[in-house]
């Protein structure tokens, strides 16, 4: 192994470490605790390391969100290949979803609530959030109906998850309902 290619494996590992790190941190103590300070106390790197990586916080949060992004597609392709009928892919799918969203809080909040510095449904978009995505449509989409657009199905089913598990995580709507709200999204929704 050269040298550069040794200097580049242990800027990869040190940029795991940090966004590791800076995702430990927020799901013990809240977003609000990770500062470029506590991360470089905590990986015992001084903070010029810490920018020589990522210009700041919001680039932090950024890296989480990716990372959560090919996490949740990863998870709701496996529960998807595992169910059997498009109505049962969209239940695992919304199941899938809740969980990853309850379990993950600082992570989902990086995904969909920070400003990450990551653009939604643009050209640019980064390929985990477009995968993310994709896992989504993969699964909704034969239960859009005849006439419906499958992207457009989509972007409301993933409205309407999204709006659970928000209201859900901040006390607005009872987590023991969770399972009679999944069914009658997917009831009302989905078609087959």
């Amino acid at each position: 192994m050269s040298v550069q290619e040794r200097k580049q494996r242990e800027r990869a590992d040190r940029e795991r470490l940090i966004v590791a790190t800076a995702r430990e941190l927020a799901e013990q103590q809240g977003w609000d605790a990770v500062t470029t300070r506590r991360l470089a106390e905590r990986i015992e790197y001084s903070q010029p390391v810490l920018y020589s990586h990522f210009r700041g916080k919001r680039e932090i949060i950024g890296a989480v969100a990716l990372e959560g992004a090919a996490e949740m597609a990863s998870a709701v392709r496996a529960a998807a290949s595992a169910a059997d009928g498009p109505r049962t892919r969209a239940t695992a799918l919304a199941r899938t979803y809740l969980e990853f969203a309850e379990c993950n809080p600082a992570v989902y909040d990086a995904m969909f609530q920070l400003d990450g510095g990551l653009a939604f449904a643009h050209e640019d978009t980064p390929q985990p959030l477009k995968d993310a995505f994709a896992a989504l449509l993969e699964s909704l989409g034969d239960v859009a109906g005849d006439g419906v657009h499958p992207g457009l199905f989509t972007e409301v089913f993933w409205a309407a998850l999204h709006g659970l598990a928000t209201l859900t995580r901040a006390g607005r709507l009872p987590p023991e309902d969770t399972e009679r709200r999944v069914k009658l999204l997917v009831d009302r929704l989905a078609v087959v």
